[in-house]
């Protein structure tokens, strides 16, 4: 069973992964996050900050069951971190403090676990810390995570080092109650006893229809406990054995799997894990992978977790993680077999909304920081490296301050490379606000390529993506031309007229045409003469900047939804501040004395509301915000500079590519 450990940020989620470790007898002694000693915080800059950075996989077993345990980052700067991983779980823990109850990391994970019907045990963490809750957080729990929550025992002793958990034992009336309650949402049977006055189901029963219900994600069982003490662990051992499904998968079936994370031996080679869905990789086979299976590469090496080790075997089996070697251009989110069979993951949280730009501080380390930079790239995609070569600047993509901070930390303690990096800046997106066509036609005035390309652009709904369609027939020239004009249309959208990626759209090939492959008599192939794919990748540009300009586009920036709970008193103070900072309060209600505003702001002046909020609250406001959605920006559209060659000027755009200027 792979099983991932979620939580927002000090939860107690790593805490809990060592508690499980030294349960299971892998470790004899349990590791303290503040003294940096725990088994999955392995990087020093994770021991130095008591913060889970990277995801990490760890196994014990359990009966007679491998557990894949992946401790996952908390910190809502590292949620890619944690994207990578839902592709890949079985069942997950979601860990709550007893003390700060239900955070915003921990109702965006939920909503994304429910979305992709991941079984998930809930776990109430630091019942012995004073301030420690159990009827109120429970409340708190069903109204604002969800309501099919099953309390699987009573805490008692909260606030105390002796506090404890203790389970229902069957048939206890009050407990039965509740549970046949949730199980009667999604079995008839079980509803028509409970309407009718049945009598109650026999608990075996009861038991299997929790257990049916919770592999379905339909149902949460709950525990209370403490990582730190133990308490409640041995009740949570059970239920992740008795209420979460195994993997499934067929060892002799077709290979697929996907690669959710990338890292580096002690010799640099590349490992990528994979989690194995059915089929068998062993040593020396040849695999295709990526989105189209359009790369093969043959394993040189295989290894496996077991008992809190990674071991060396000849094979890797469905339902397990893989340690492969050899797959040396493998990316993060690669599907691995045959491509129908191969199951690709969905984006589940929404990309960075905020980048900056590293520089080194010695001019001489501008090579080493990129090779570094690229590197890491390899493990975080979403950093998304992007390169201007004019001002020979790398921006990267990032979701937060925390990360900016890490990313800085780790080219200077890993590469031994110094950097600075600038302010942070609001990644925006073009959007088209109508249809636009544009052609160059093959010898016809001012188009030095051998190449016909015709292009239409047309908006697409948010989220759809950029789909490329034929609206001429495949067979009118090579099928390696079309791909060069597909693949430079999605990388060419990537900049619009104002510098920001158009996410949406459709764009249509209307005309299309080449040169066939000839050369003079009795001499070799000649380019001056035949289309080749450079042509295409080189026109195309022109064309479709041409198509996106008379379609016009407009600037969106990002928005995040936000949920603030103050005191009844600041309410007159922050609504004043809010608008300043041009948030947008959609609900504000008022309960005794405390106050909650709902509304959308921002997220270029989130960090700014986060670092004034405790002054304005006398520090008892409790802030959430998540990305919602983009708006087009008020006033003058912001410019991005460009780092391509700029096919919205055309002489420009000529003069590097064929190094002159043509006629027309």
């Amino acid at each position: 069973m792979n099983l991932g450990i979620l939580a927002h940020v000090d939860a107690g989620k790593t805490s809990l992964t060592e508690r499980l470790l030294y349960e299971a007898g892998v470790i004899d002694e349990i590791g303290s996050v503040d003294a940096g000693s725990t088994r999955t915080d392995s990087l020093a800059l994770e021991r130095q900050r008591g913060i889970t950075i990277k995801s990490a996989v760890v196994s014990f077993a359990l009966g007679d069951r491998t557990v894949n345990l992946i401790d996952t980052p908390g910190h809502p700067d590292f949620i890619a971190e944690v994207e990578r991983v839902l592709s890949v779980l079985d069942g997950a823990v979601l860990v709550v403090s007893a003390v700060e109850g239900v955070q915003a990391q921990t109702r965006v994970l939920a909503r994304t676990l429910r979305r992709l019907r991941i079984p998930t045990l809930v776990f109430v963490n630091k019942i012995d810390r004073l301030g420690a809750r159990h009827g109120e957080l429970l409340a708190d729990i069903e109204r604002r995570l969800t309501p099919a929550i099953v309390p699987m025992g009573v805490p008692h002793g909260l606030g105390t080092r002796a506090a404890g958990f203790t389970p229902f034992a069957a048939g206890d009336p009050a407990p039965t109650g509740r549970l046949v309650e949730v199980l009667a949402e999604h079995d008839d049977a079980l509803l028509a006893a409970y309407v009718g006055d049945a009598a109650v189901p026999p608990a075996d029963r009861l038991r299997a229809a929790l257990a049916a219900q919770t592999g379905r994600a339909l149902t949460h069982p709950v525990y209370f406990g403490s990582a730190v003490t133990g308490a409640g662990v041995t009740a949570l051992t059970a239920g992740l054995r008795e209420l979460l499904p195994a993997a499934g998968g067929s060892p002799g079936g077709p290979v697929a799997g996907t690669v959710f994370k990338i890292d580096r031996g002690p010799a640099g080679e590349r490992i990528a894990y994979v989690r194995l869905r059915s089929g068998t990789v062993r040593v020396r086979d040849t695999l295709r992978f990526g989105r189209g299976g359009e790369r093969e590469a043959k394993v040189t090496g295989v290894a496996v977790f077991e008992q809190g080790a990674v071991v060396r075997r000849d094979a890797v089996t469905a339902g397990r993680i893989g340690l492969l070697t050899g797959l040396t251009e493998a990316r993060i989110g690669d599907p691995v077999g045959a491509p129908e069979q191969a199951r690709e993951s969905d984006r589940h949280f929404p990309p960075p909304s905020l980048e900056t730009v590293v520089a080194p501080v010695r001019p001489a380390d501008r090579g080493a920081l990129h090779a570094a930079l690229t590197q890491l790239a390899e493990q975080d995609p979403l950093i998304n490296l992007r390169r201007d070569d004019v001002r020979r600047e790398t921006h990267v993509s990032l979701y937060g301050e925390v990360q900016k901070e890490v990313v800085q930390a780790t080219l200077e303690a890993d590469f031994g490379i110094e950097v600075v990096c600038r302010a942070t800046t609001t990644i925006h997106v073009e959007r088209l606000t109508g249809v636009g066509e544009a052609v160059e036609v093959m010898g016809g005035d001012g188009n030095p390529f051998l190449a016909t390309v015709g292009l239409r652009v047309e908006p697409a709904p948010e989220g759809a993506g950029v789909a490329f369609r034929l609206g001429v027939e495949l067979g009118s020239m090579p099928y390696a031309f079309f791909r060069a004009v597909e693949d430079t249309v999605r990388e060419t959208l990537h900049q619009g007229p104002h510098g920001w990626r158009i996410p949406d759209c459709v764009v249509t090939m209307t005309h299309s045409g080449y040169a066939p492959r000839q050369s003079h008599a009795h001499a070799t192939f000649d380019k001056s003469m035949s289309s080749t794919g450079a042509d295409f990748r080189q026109l195309t540009p022109l064309v479709l900047m041409a198509a996106v300009r008379r379609a016009g586009t407009a600037v969106h920036e990002p928005m995040h939804r936000f949920r603030l709970e103050a005191p009844e008193w600041a309410l007159g103070t922050l609504l004043p501040v809010l608008a300043r900072l041009d948030a947008v309060p959609n609900a504000t209600v008022t309960a005794g004395r405390a106050c909650v505003i709902e509304g959308a702001v921002p997220a270029a002046r989130v960090h700014e509301l986060e670092q004034r909020l405790p002054a304005l609250t006398s520090g008892e406001g409790l802030w959430e915000a998540a990305f919602d959605h983009y708006r087009p920006v008020r006033g003058p559209a912001p410019e991005r500079p460009r780092t391509d060659h700029n096919p919205l000027n055309r002489e420009e755009y000529l003069l590097r590519v064929v190094r002159r200027v043509t006629s027309g």
